[in-house]
């Protein structure tokens, strides 16, 4: 059997001697993290180190402890995550003669690393974030999945010492840290709605970046994070249509398959789009029994989906159960806030945290849909810009810019109809760079709004700075064919981090879900990547061939209706239901006390939305979410 450890961990370090830290704590880093690991606790320290871990049960429940020491008592570890293949990494290792004293995988990491050292890393087949000292020279091993589904937070205290952390509310638990706001991760927060994965609202934290590992010695300078994997763009497959069909579906029916494996109830978020119907399809090809299925609906009837999770519900045979969010659901607000420490301005989160207290009532563990977007490039931005990249290759940047960038200036902004036929956006958009363009299309507030809500001293703070220019170095860095891959690749490694599995974990480990993404298993992701742009976005739509691949399972009205996106109604909910609460932030004494804002352009923006000749609902959401986190870290 397999232990799994969804869970948090937390740890001290002293780098530079073996001096005694104390053990009490980390113990109080882990308090406030409970919620992640309900099911036990431990705790172990040796001269210069502590680990903490809190253990979720899902498989082996009684299974092997942490933190965990390996058989020859040199390597400890603390590991929140999963290995899915860790049977096979087991045979190969007891081969070379290694024995096992549990069923689990925390302990076939130990093995591993102790065999091949951080070239492991590249075998091991899941989600994970774990923390390892050696013994025998003192040093502290940090590592992070490849796509950062599972959180490392990461500090130095004043005392010269490391601590992490699977939350930020674990490392604010220490006495000793220093707390103050970080001026760039506000310009980041507000630009983007989170602020990204390497980045943290508290200055002297950061999280340590998907993919990345860093490996202190003790007495040695502290190292950069070193990166052990990324998305490779530039290859290109040479398999036909047909041929790369079959392929994808295998890899979706392995990746589901492997996900599977669980000694607690399990099920699924079904939206009712592409990606959540093709996991549950898939689970109930592979299950003996009856999918247990979850949908959220919204009191929007434009936006809610649950006539379509429910079309897959009958097909597929499973237990569904479904509810509603409405702008009374604002009510939660602090709870999710809380949740995520940091600002984070997705309201997508609302209703993720909603459908995870509901899949919670009767499983332990759900597969979500998350990941085929980026990999597959079904986000309409990525078409968008996949197109406007074929019409810049043909105009001059120059005309482009001295004709087009004008021309948009000058029209009027129609938020209310589709992108398409934004004339505004689609002009300005083609008189910039593809870079430059998406980081824009991709954003929440664009940087005149941001510098026309700022306060002088603000703007003075963060001159030199722009939240744009982490996107515009990341696509043109890229390891990459041509512009679409530039952009998958930079929603891969600053979007999906950053936002889509920020909000997954933290919404699902607050309620002590297990949350997993079998659309975002390496071997999928790795073969997206090769596929030639037409074989993603072709015909105006994105996940061409995944779609293809599933017209043998999903009915055509599921597969090829219109996109909606896991959406809130916060438009409409700040115009009639939470109209109230949007009047009020203009007078926010939390808001006001930072000094970043001009409070009478807050007002003006939110005056302006419900007047309804333009849609700031994101941008008030933005300044709720901020409020609240406020409130929580700085105590303002």
């Amino acid at each position: 059997m397999q232990t799994k450890n969804m869970c948090g961990i937390a740890g001290l370090y002293h780098p530079e001697q073996p001096r005694p830290l104390p053990p009490e704590r980390v113990a109080a880093m882990l308090a406030p993290m409970r919620h992640r690991g309900p099911d036990g606790d431990g705790l172990w320290h040796a001269p210069g180190v502590v680990f903490g871990h809190l253990r979720l049960s899902i498989i082996d429940v009684a299974g092997s402890p942490q933190p965990m020491h390996g058989s020859e008592g040199r390597f400890t570890i603390t590991y929140n995550g999963e290995v899915y293949n860790y049977r096979e990494l087991r045979a190969e290792l007891a081969a070379l003669g290694h024995r096992f004293q549990t069923a689990g995988d925390t302990e076939v990491i130990l093995a591993a690393f102790s065999q091949w050292g951080a070239a492991c890393l590249s075998r091991l087949d899941g989600m994970f974030a774990f923390a390892i000292h050696d013994a025998a020279d003192g040093s502290l091993f940090l590592v992070r999945d490849r796509l950062g589904v599972k959180p490392l937070f990461l500090a130095e205290l004043p005392d010269g010492s490391i601590a992490f952390a699977s939350e930020l509310k674990g490392l604010l638990a220490l006495p000793n840290l220093r707390v103050e706001a970080d001026a760039t991760a506000v310009e980041d927060f507000m630009a983007f709605g989170y602020v990204p994965d390497d980045a943290c609202i508290v200055a002297g934290i950061r999280k340590l970046p998907a993919g990345h590992y860093l490996h202190i010695r003790r007495g040695k300078p502290m190292p950069a994070p070193q990166r052990w994997w990324t998305l490779d763009f530039s290859r290109r497959i040479t398999a036909r249509v047909g041929e790369a069909e079959e392929h994808c579906f295998q890899l979706l029916r392995a990746a589901v398959r492997s996900r599977m494996v669980s000694d607690v109830p399990l099920g699924a978020f079904l939206s009712g789009g592409v990606d959540s119907s093709t996991v549950v399809a898939l689970m109930a090809e592979a299950s003996p029994h009856a999918v247990n299925s979850c949908a959220i609906g919204f009191d929007e009837a434009v936006l809610d989906e649950t006539r379509y999770a429910d079309v897959i519900a009958r097909r597929y045979a499973t237990d569904h159960r479904m509810r509603i969010v409405s702008s009374e659901d604002f009510a939660i607000a602090d709870t999710v806030a809380a949740h995520f420490d940091e600002p984070f301005a997705d309201a997508s989160a609302l209703p993720t945290y909603r459908v995870s207290q509901l899949a919670r009532e009767e499983v332990t563990v759900a597969l979500s849909g998350d990941g085929a977007d980026e990999a597959f490039a079904g986000y309409r931005r990525l078409v968008f810009q996949h197109q406007e990249e074929r019409v810049r290759r043909w105009i001059p940047s120059a005309l482009r810019r001295t004709l087009l960038g004008p021309l948009g200036r000058a029209l009027p902004q129609m938020d209310w109809l589709p992108r398409p036929l934004r004339a505004k956006a689609t002009l300005t958009g083609l008189a910039r760079s593809g870079e430059e363009a998406y980081a824009l299309a991709i954003g929440v507030t664009g940087p005149d709004m941001r510098a026309e809500l700022y306060s002088d001293s603000m703007r003075a703070r963060i001159r030199g700075y722009s939240a744009e220019e982490r996107w515009w170095r990341t696509m043109r860095a890229a390891p990459a064919a041509e512009p679409l891959d530039r952009a998958q690749y930079a929603d891969m490694m600053i979007a999906l981090p950053g936002d889509i599995l920020t909000k997954v974990d933290r919404m699902s480990m607050a309620v002590s879900l297990e949350a997993r993404e079998p659309l975002l298993d390496h071997h999928l992701v790795e073969f997206a990547a090769t596929l030639p742009a037409n074989m993603r976005v072709r015909g105006g739509t994105g996940k061409w061939l995944m779609k293809r691949a599933m017209e043998r399972t999903l009915p055509r009205d599921i597969l090829y209706r219109p996109k909606m996106g896991f959406v809130t109604p916060l438009t409409a909910w700040f115009r009639k239901g939470l109209a109230e609460e949007a009047r009020a932030l203009g007078a926010s004494p939390t808001l006001a006390a930072t000094g970043w804002f001009d409070m009478r352009a807050i007002d003006r923006l939110v005056t302006a939305h419900q007047s309804g000749r333009i849609d700031h609902g994101r941008q008030i959401w933005q300044f709720f979410m901020l409020e609240k986190s406020l409130k929580k870290l700085f105590s303002i």
